[in-house]
């Protein structure tokens, strides 16, 4: 058993997940998009609502991250309240990662040696998610 994280989009979790498994390195996505389910006759599908996506997740250094759109007319709320961290014991990866999401993001801390991690940063990304980068060991 696991716990895993599940991130909700706004109708960019495509272009979301694709900048991800850039950012990381991870296999190319599957998307099932609303639009792909079973149709229920008591309930038509919106025409906005057939490409988003439904469900996709990404395997990253072995954890599950799951991603979806939300239906339309729901809405997505980002707050601070929940950051993803990224743990590795390599230092490349965690350079190469922070840069990429640190593309159109905020860095609220470059990455640096601190007390507790020979290599620390904290960067929110253009789609609102706060990532903590740091080295394992």
């Amino acid at each position: 058993m696991s716990v895993d994280a599940y991130l909700m989009f706004d109708g960019n979790c495509r272009e979301a997940v694709e900048f991800y498994a850039q950012a990381f390195k991870t296999e190319n996505p599957q998307f099932m998009t609303f639009g792909e389910a079973p149709p229920n006759p008591e309930y038509p599908l919106p025409e906005e609502a057939k490409d988003r996506i439904m469900h996709t997740r990404l395997t990253i250094e072995g954890s599950n991250v799951m991603f979806s759109d939300t239906f339309p007319g729901n809405e997505v709320v980002y707050g601070n309240g929940i950051t993803l961290a990224f743990v590795s014991d390599d230092m490349e990866k965690l350079k190469t990662a922070f840069d990429k999401l640190s593309e159109g993001g905020t860095v609220e801390m470059e990455l640096q040696e601190t007390f507790f991690s020979k290599n620390y940063g904290k960067v929110t990304d253009k789609f609102g998610i706060g990532w903590q980068i740091s080295h394992e060991g």
